[in-house]
Parts: C-alpha cells; sequence; structure tokens
C-alpha cells in the first residue's frame, strides 16, 4: 500500500477532532501548492494558481467516530456516536480513546447473549446500553488515563486484501483525501486551482459551507466514497456499483434532498471519461449526502459534480475499496478540470 494513504488511513479524525489528518493535508499540500491555510472551522485550504476559473476541489477529513460521554463508579465507559454508526457492528469492536496522556485501548461491550432474556434476544443492542471496557477497576483509576469528551476513534487497520483490492479503517474519505493530494501534484492548468480537506462532513456537510462561501468558486468538484453492491444480499438494483469498474459519476443524491448534479456538469465528466478511456460508472444515490450537496447551495449556487470511489462497508470499522477505482478518480478529476479551465 502507498504510504501516504497507509497513513491517511490510519490517522484519528473524527468530526470536529481533525487536527492529525490537518496536518497530514497541509504538509502534503505544501508540496504542490503556492499557498496553504486553515481558516477558523479547521478546513484545510490549498492553493495553486492566480488567473482564470476558480475551481474548488473537495474532500472531507473527518471519520465517524464515538465519544466519551460518562465513567461509572466501576471504571466502564459510556458514550455517544459521532456520525452515522449502525449499532449492531460495535459489540466486540477494538477501539483507541485518544487522551491528553496517549491512547487508550479499549473494547466495546454490552450484556453477552447467554444471560439475555428471549424477548431481548430478539432486539439488537442499542450504542446506549453498551459501554466500552478500558480494564480499569473503578472510575477513579480511569479518571486518572481518560476525561469525558474524548474522542474515539475504531482501531487503525489498512493493508490488500487481495489483489487490488485495499482496506481500512476511515476510507470515508480519507480514500478521498488522497485522491485530492495526488491531484493536485499533477495539476498544471491556467486555472485558480483550490484544493479543500473539509471539517464535519459526517455531521452536516459543515467545513463545505464554510469554506465554499469563503473561497466563492466558479466550479467545483467533491471527492468522495459510495456503496459498492457487489456483496451478498446486495440487490444490484439497490447499488449496481462494483469494485474495479471505475470512479462513480454521481447524478443525484438522497433522492434530490443532496445535491442534482445539472445535465452540463454531469456531460462534461461523462465525456471527458469516454474520450480519455477511463473506466467509471453512473451512480442514483438513494441515501446519503457528500459536501457536493453544500457547495452548489453556496451563494447563487455554484456547478458542482460528485465523484465518489465505490466502496464496501462504509460507515463500518474497515471498508473495502479498489486501488484501480482510486486511480480512475483521479485520472478523471484531472482531465476535466484542465477541459473546465478552458471553458
Amino acid at each position: 500500500m502507498d504510504e501516504l494513504l497507509g497513513k491517511l488511513l490510519s490517522a484519528a479524525g473524527i468530526s470536529g477532532h481533525e487536527k492529525e489528518v490537518a496536518a497530514i493535508m497541509k504538509e502534503e499540500l505544501e508540496k504542490s501548492c503556492d499557498a496553504v491555510t486553515a481558516d477558523n472551522f479547521g478546513n484545510v485550504i490549498g492553493r495553486k494558481g492566480g488567473s482564470g476559473k476558480k475551481i474548488m476541489l473537495a474532500a472531507h477529513m473527518d471519520e465517524i467516530g464515538l465519544m466519551v460521554k460518562y465513567i461509572s463508579k466501576e471504571g466502564y465507559v459510556n458514550f455517544i456516536k459521532v456520525g452515522g454508526i449502525d449499532d449492531r457492528i460495535l459489540p466486540g469492536q477494538r477501539v483507541v480513546i485518544k487522551a491528553k496522556k496517549g491512547d487508550i485501548f479499549g473494547i466495546i461491550g454490552s450484556k453477552p447473549p447467554h444471560l439475555q432474556k428471549e424477548e431481548e434476544k430478539k432486539q439488537p443492542v442499542k450504542y446506549e446500553d453498551m459501554f466500552i471496557d478500558i480494564g480499569c477497576k473503578n472510575k477513579e483509576e480511569a479518571l486518572e488515563k481518560i476525561s469525558l469528551g474524548d474522542t474515539v476513534i475504531f482501531e487503525p487497520n489498512c493493508g490488500r486484501l487481495n489483489a487490488n483490492l485495499y482496506y481500512g479503517k476511515a476510507v470515508d474519505d480519507r480514500v478521498g483525501c488522497f485522491i485530492l493530494l495526488k491531484v493536485m501534484e499533477r495539476l498544471k492548468v491556467n486555472a485558480e486551482i483550490y484544493a479543500v480537506g473539509t471539517a464535519q462532513e459526517e455531521v452536516g456537510l459543515k467545513g463545505a459551507r464554510t469554506s465554499s462561501f469563503k473561497i466563492d468558486p466558479d466550479f467545483a468538484i467533491a471527492i468522495d466514497t459510495t456503496m459498492a453492491g457487489d456483496t451478498p444480499q446486495t440487490k444490484e438494483s439497490e447499488s449496481p456499483l462494483k469494485l474495479g469498474e471505475g470512479v462513480a459519476i454521481i447524478m443525484i443524491e438522497a433522492s434530490g434532498r443532496g445535491i442534482i448534479v445539472s445535465e452540463k456538469t454531469k456531460d462534461i465528466f461523462i465525456e471527458t471519461a469516454k474520450e480519455q478511456k477511463i473506466k467509471h460508472q453512473l451512480a442514483v444515490i438513494e441515501g446519503g449526502m457528500t459536501d457536493g450537496a453544500m457547495i452548489y447551495l453556496n451563494r447563487e449556487g455554484v456547478p458542482t459534480a460528485v465523484l465518489s470511489v465505490p466502496t464496501r462497508y462504509v460507515h463500518a470499522p474497515t471498508g473495502v475499496f479498489s486501488i484501480d477505482d482510486v486511480n480512475s478518480a483521479i485520472e478523471l478529476v484531472v482531465k476535466a478540470v484542465e477541459k473546465i479551465a478552458k471553458i
């Protein structure tokens, strides 16, 4: 696995606490941009070029996670969820509490099924009934290690699953961040390009709102991940996207509650992909939104495209994606921006 990609996948950064990821983004953008800043909201903004159209490229830095809410007298940790997480995936997961004194490892626990009544077994365990076990004998010992408000991430993991398929924590959207950085290394166009690592996407697309207002772009591209449908129990009609079949060009999100990509914008990317023989897929998304949904509503409206890497197990402790789709996304963004800069 590429060293930078692995570094991004492993970094900690739940919504509102993207500092570690932001440091990586800033360091890497400084290699390719004329100027790099961090705004008041926590977005990292790199600028390249100083004339022509203003084109904004955005990928969000934050990941889903947890936060310490309460510590019981026995030393167990109650938590809240930050971002959309299915309660059913939580029991037994290994987590890392990012405490001020250093990382504290823990296991998410719940009442064992052997001790549950028949009625309890029929219901999925709610996160409110779970806890994090950090191996402390009481609250006093736990408070020596952690504090209320400490952020919690799933245990970092990344690597190659098989052939061109890779896995990792926070694939959503560190893969997008990686694409953004690689695109900026390659771009040489007569335009003013802004590369933005956005904050707090998972909790309301917030960083995209503030950064796009500041930049006021003529055109924007949001780079993210989306749900692959090539797994058991998922019907092709629910998601025809497959790993290794190319970057997904999004046409609509959340049945229209998110972005509705204009025909003109959509055609630019489809035509570019065909002209350059870039592998791609078309996607109509029934649920879920990206930064594009916020950017395209800014000021008087911004022509915005959304490109996504199909991913298995989105919003889980580990996602799976194809590096081929990552490379097709990089290629399509570069070639499309070259075309947009000349329009």
